[in-house]
């Protein structure tokens, strides 16, 4: 892990990206894992971040991250707009075997 991020900072320097561009774009992409492992839940990320709620949610202002966006993400979709599963056994049906 330590070779591929020296060779990123390595790419990063030489693409003339800005310290503090490199550290922003580094919290950013640090923030979303964190969230995403945890479901968009902020207490949980703030938590395993080692900071409290409010200065996540303050960060993630400072970072222009849509929280609305991180946390719909996250979700399922609503029924409607899920792919439909196709029945395994046509004219299948659960009232004639009595499971319910």
């Amino acid at each position: 892990m330590k070779r591929e991020l020296d060779g990123l900072v390595i790419q990063m320097h030489s693409a003339g990206v800005s310290y503090s561009d490199a550290v922003r774009q580094f919290k950013r992409r640090y923030i979303l894992e964190v969230l995403a492992q945890h479901k968009g839940n902020q207490c949980k990320a703030a938590e395993e971040l080692g900071m409290h709620r409010n200065t996540l949610s303050r960060t993630l202002a400072e970072l222009e991250m849509d929280t609305t966006q991180i946390r719909n993400g996250m979700r399922r979709p609503p029924v409607s707009e899920r792919p439909r599963i196709q029945s395994i056994a046509p004219g299948f049906s659960r009232g004639a075997t009595g499971i319910r």
